[in-house]
Parts: C-alpha cells; structure tokens; sequence
C-alpha cells in the first residue's frame, strides 16, 4: 500500500515532498479521505485470513463520490486475505454510492444488501460479490450473535 502523509480530512498523495498540510501548494492534487473511512479500509486490512472468505478470489473497487470528486478503493480477497489500495483498475464488481452513505455502512449502520436493494448503492459485474459486502461491513451497533441471545436465554449451562 502506498504512504501517505495524512492530515485529518486531507491526504498528501505518495510523490509529493513531506511537510506540514498547511506549506501544501494550493494547486496540490491532494485526496480528500474521511476518518471513518480510512478507519474501516484499514482495519479490513489489519484482519488477516478471513474463515469465511478462504474459498473467494475476487476485486472489489469502491467509488465514493463526494464534493464532485470521485475516490475509488480496491478490495483484493484472495483465499481468505483482504487487500486495500487506492487503484482505479477494472474490477470484479464495482460499487458506487455517495461517501457519507458509504460511511453509516462502515459504521454499521445501514447494510449493504439491503441498500442496494433500496438503489442507494449502485453495482457493476458480479452479483456474489454483493452478497460478500455482508461479511465485510461491520454488524449494527449493539447487535448480537443469535448464538449468544440463546445461550442468555437458556441460562447458565
């Protein structure tokens, strides 16, 4: 994955010399990146082998739009690794949405599913990539496992 030097809302892009945000040319091809965003690429990264993606080969590329701006995001599983970059390649599927959608996903709280279902996501190419997207995004917030409701239930074993 490429360095960045990262400011809160603002990512310097790799070829650019090391400085402080502020000394940053104003005409500086810089990336507006949100937290939320760069929060969840990152810790989907940091999983390592995923159990229930171990039989999955496949790109994802994720196109954000925000502020007339286009960010694009490529997720490689392969066996069970997941990869992020900034890429703007061809992809399995590509998905679009807006970046603020895009971040209540990441935060859990809307699923990924159900809104392409609504059309506040948009798809291109394979539709079982789709249906991956649900292993991906993280559970809404205060959601539990049913295993774990029914053992509560059942009380102590």
């Amino acid at each position: 994955m490429l360095r960045r030097q990262v400011h809160p809302l603002r990512v310097m892009p790799p070829d650019r010399a090391a400085g402080d945000a502020a000394s940053w040319p104003a005409d500086s091809p810089e990336v507006v990146v949100s937290a939320t965003t760069e929060n969840f690429f990152a810790e989907l990264e940091r999983r390592g082998g995923e159990r229930l993606l171990r039989k999955t080969v496949g790109t994802i590329r994720f196109d954000l739009e925000h502020e007339g701006r286009t960010d694009h995001w490529l997720v490689t599983v392969a066996n069970g690794e997941i990869r992020v970059s900034r890429e703007e390649r061809e992809a399995d599927t590509v998905i679009r949405t807006d970046l603020a959608f895009f971040e209540r996903m990441a935060r859990g709280e809307a699923k990924p599913l159900s809104a392409w279902l609504r059309n506040d996501i948009t798809s291109e190419g394979k539709f079982r990539f789709i249906v991956l997207l649900e292993r991906l995004f993280p559970a809404p917030p205060g959601a539990r496992h049913p295993r774990t409701l029914s053992r509560v239930d059942r009380g102590p074993a």
